[in-house]
């Protein structure tokens, strides 16, 4: 079998997968937003966007890598070509992101919700400073991961040639 005739269905999981994974990524800030601004369902916010990151975004970021791959092994494309460049700097932004999503990331979102499970103490006058430096972490992991999921969207809708 020629494997060639299931590059489009392969395409079609790709981006269908990106689409899937990396749209709700960007609703994370908005609510994280509001949950900011309701102290007592910050917890539940958080809680909702790391459900949401680890039952939907975390399998189809992985999923993007494999069916990556295999466009690649279906297109027989050359890797070490000019006309490859963008690609390869596609894949190194996605193992960036994926590696800080999961193993950064994920472990901030984790202490967040850990310390916020229970009410504040009495007479607490605002957010522990440890709590406070973990959300501004988040937030600019976020930004970040953003960013990077743009560059990689446009590189590869644009397939850019460096030289």
């Amino acid at each position: 079998m020629d494997l060639k005739v299931l590059f489009p269905w392969v395409l079609f999981v790709h981006v269908l997968g990106a689409i899937l994974a990396f749209g709700p990524t960007f609703a994370f800030s908005i609510i994280g937003g509001m949950g900011g601004k309701e102290p007592q369902h910050a917890n539940f916010a958080t809680r909702v966007s790391a459900t949401i990151g680890d039952r939907l975004v975390k399998p189809l970021a992985i999923l993007q890598g494999i069916t990556g791959v295999l466009l690649i092994w279906f297109s027989g494309r050359n890797l070490l070509g000019s006309e490859s460049q963008w690609l390869i700097l596609s894949i190194v932004l996605y193992l960036i992101a994926l590696y800080f999503s999961l193993f950064i990331q994920g472990r901030w979102v984790s202490r967040i919700i850990d310390m916020t499970n229970a009410p504040p103490p009495p007479g607490a006058s605002g957010p522990p400073p440890a709590l406070v430096e973990l959300i501004t972490n988040v937030r600019r992991g976020g930004m970040f991961t953003g960013v990077l999921i743009v560059v990689i969207v446009f590189l590869m809708v644009v397939k850019p040639t460096f030289f």
